[in-house]
């Protein structure tokens, strides 16, 4: 068989629900309220076939220029033939996360770094010097030298 070109080609695995998490959406997905400038995670709901965004779009970042009703437009960077392009995409508020979601993991108050471990994390500046010239360490102009053509 051949391959398919459809527009999901490819997605059985990535707009697919996890495990006991099908049925109704919840309802914080609806009354999340999102402001033009908040950074959004695309992440395509499968069981919401209407503005579900290309495959390309899913689990990348992208920061909101437009609010509607239902959705959101989505400014994203593409890379096309080695360009990156900013790409406005509408999505529906089904196939988006905020921002802080998706960062819970990562940062890291400073409570939980060990005492020693504290230290600032900007070097410490070393001490001024002087640096003398003295009549045998004079500046030399380095210039290249003339072109001299031997023939053998």
């Amino acid at each position: 068989m051949t391959n398919t070109k459809g527009y999901r080609r490819g997605t059985r695995y990535m707009f697919a629900r996890n495990f006991r998490k099908h049925g109704v959406e919840h309802l914080t997905t609806y009354l999340r309220v999102y402001k033009r400038g908040d950074q959004v995670q695309i992440v395509g709901n499968g069981a919401f076939q209407k503005g579900l965004p290309h495959k390309y779009y899913h689990g990348r970042m992208g920061r909101v220029y437009n609010v509607t009703r239902r959705g959101l437009g989505v400014i994203v960077n593409k890379r096309v033939r080695g360009r990156i392009l900013p790409k406005m995409i509408q999505v529906r508020i089904e196939h988006v996360k905020p921002r802080g979601s998706s960062l819970k993991k990562v940062a890291t108050p400073e409570a939980a770094i060990p005492k020693n471990k504290r230290k600032s994390r900007v070097p410490a500046p070393r001490k001024g010097h002087f640096i003398f010239i003295n009549k045998i360490n004079q500046v030399q102009d380095l210039a290249p030298l003339p072109f001299e053509f031997m023939a053998k």
